[in-house]
């Protein structure tokens, strides 16, 4: 492995030593990891904690609207959450060590949407969707807490939708890198319709994995739930990375559902 060298200055006392920093010459994948509707950056830690065990650099943040910003959950809007997303995933690829062309995005719900669409204006090699919601492209700054009544998404979740009907699907149809979609079985907010649109808009990715959470809700709200999806998780990601830095490529497969074992939005998506 090359070893990269820095000559640094040390403080003390008012004065300055001398000293060299020696580090791997290889950067680091970067994870950013998005939280649903009424979530919060809790939910991923631990998570983020195993996946930074694998060698990577990773940043769980709250969406505005949530956690200290709870205040402003009845104005704030997709735009300025997306905004949260870009400004989160820049800081993160601006981290000393960070390999910016080796970044992984892993979003639930509400975040799993603004995830996608980050893929189109962001450079994201990894993209991990969990229960991914979808919404109507009009109204993009209508408070989000508004949309469910403006835009009737009970019908829309019912029906597949065409990737070039939807901001977040068209991102995933020009998507090149690798993708996990995890299903939760018995998911009453985000529909089997939604998670087929997701998986017909990803045409042309790198690799595909698809699992289903046996017996899941939305929420996870189970504590074996939240285990399997964990393992799930982090199984996925070693693959990832561990593939890449072996220059391997990963088939194009798409796995389909088994008996698998398994975060979570509190409140619809």
């Amino acid at each position: 492995m090359p070893i990269h060298n820095d000559n640094i200055k040390i403080e003390v006392d008012g004065e300055t030593i001398d000293g060299t920093l020696v580090t791997p010459g290889r950067k680091m994948p970067a994870v950013l990891f998005v939280h649903g509707w009424g979530g919060s950056q809790e939910q991923y830690l631990a998570r983020a904690r195993e996946i930074a065990a694998l060698g990577c650099v990773c940043l769980t943040f709250d969406l505005r609207g949530h956690a200290e910003t709870l205040p402003q959950q009845d104005t704030v809007s997709r735009e300025n959450n997306l905004h949260d997303v870009l400004a989160a995933y820049d800081t993160l690829v601006s981290q000393r060590g960070v390999d910016p062309s080796s970044v992984a995005v892993v979003g639930s719900s509400y975040g799993g949407y603004l995830a996608a669409i980050l893929t189109s204006m962001r450079p994201v090699k990894w993209l991990a969707l969990r229960v991914p919601a979808l919404y109507r492209d009009s109204n993009w700054e209508m408070p989000k807490r508004q949309l469910h009544n403006g835009q009737d998404l009970g019908e829309y979740r019912q029906s597949q939708v065409p990737a070039e009907e939807n901001r977040a699907l068209r991102a995933c149809s020009d998507f090149r890198g690798d993708v996990l979609v995890v299903e939760s079985e018995r998911d009453t907010i985000i529909p089997r319709a939604v998670i087929t649109s997701y998986l017909e808009a990803c045409t042309e990715p790198r690799s595909m994995t698809y699992r289903v959470i046996k017996g899941a809700d939305h929420g996870l709200s189970e504590e074996s739930f939240q285990r399997a999806y964990t393992a799930l998780l982090v199984s996925w990601m070693t693959e990832m990375i561990f593939g890449s830095r072996e220059d391997g490529n990963a088939s194009s497969v798409v796995t389909m559902p088994e008996s698998t074992l398994p975060e979570a939005p509190p409140t619809p998506g």
